[in-house]
C-alpha cells in the first residue's frame, strides 16, 4: 500500500472519529436537557441511543465527555455573546448585551448550565476548572469590548479589564443563585436588575478622568 493511500485513509478515519464525537457531545447535550443534571453515564448512553461502550470508543473516560461538553457550552456562550454585543453603542449597551445573552442562555437550558457547573462527572481536581475557563472567556470579551467604548468615549480604561473580570464573576453568581432558587424572578428583572447594580459601579469608576490643574 502506498504511503500517499495510507494517509488518505487516516485522514478520513479521524475526520469519521472527530465527526462521531461531535454527534455524541450533541447527544449528550440533548439527554441532560430532557434529562436533568444529574443524568449518570448509563443513563445518559441510553438516552442518546447509544451504550457506554460506544461512548468509551470516544471519550476516554466521562471526564473526558464532561470536559467536551464544557467546551461546547464555553464556544456556543463565546459566540452569542460577541454577537450581542457587536451592535453595542458605547460601555452601557455592551454591559447590557453581555448580562442579557449570559442569563438568557441558561434560562434557555437550566439543565446543562447546571451540569456544567456541578462537575457531576469529575473525580477528581482538574488543574484549569471548565467553569473558570469560560467565565475567564466571557470577561477576556467583555473587557475587551468596554475598553474599546470607554476609550472612545474618552474615560480612563486601565482597570477595565480587572473590572470586566470582577463584574462577569458578579453576573456567574447571580445566575448560579438564580437558578437554584425555589421562587425565582423573570430572566427580564434579574437583567435589569444586574445591569442597575453593575452599571452603577462601572459608571462611576471608569468616568473621565479630570483635567489636571496646572
Amino acid at each position: 500500500m502506498d504511503t500517499v493511500t495510507e494517509d488518505g485513509r487516516r485522514t478520513r478515519w479521524a475526520e469519521h472519529r472527530r465527526r462521531r464525537r461531535e454527534e455524541l457531545v450533541t447527544a449528550a447535550l440533548r439527554a441532560i436537557t430532557t434529562h436533568g443534571a444529574g443524568i449518570g453515564m448509563d443513563d445518559l448512553a441510553a438516552a442518546a441511543g447509544t451504550s457506554k461502550t460506544v461512548l468509551y470508543r470516544h471519550f476516554a473516560d466521562k471526564e473526558d465527555l464532561y470536559l467536551a461538553v464544557a467546551d461546547r457550552v464555553n464556544s456556543t456562550i463565546v459566540r452569542e455573546l460577541r454577537a450581542a454585543v457587536a451592535a453595542a453603542d458605547g460601555p452601557r449597551d455592551a454591559l447590557a448585551a453581555i448580562t442579557s445573552a449570559y442569563v438568557h442562555l441558561v434560562e434557555a437550558d437550566p439543565e446543562v448550565y447546571r451540569f456544567v457547573v456541578s462537575h457531576p462527572f469529575l473525580e477528581r481536581p482538574l488543574t484549569t476548572d471548565p467553569v473558570q475557563r469560560i467565565s475567564g472567556a466571557i470577561a477576556d470579551e467583555a473587557a475587551r469590548t468596554i475598553t474599546v467604548h470607554l476609550r472612545l468615549a474618552g474615560a480612563r480604561d486601565t482597570s477595565a479589564d480587572a473590572l470586566a473580570h470582577g463584574l462577569i464573576a458578579l453576573i456567574r453568581t447571580a445566575a448560579d443563585r438564580w437558578t437554584t432558587s425555589p421562587d425565582p424572578v423573570p430572566a427580564a428583572t434579574l437583567v435589569d436588575d444586574l445591569i442597575q447594580l453593575a452599571w452603577g459601579g462601572l459608571d462611576a469608576v471608569l468616568a473621565p478622568a479630570p483635567e489636571e490643574v496646572p
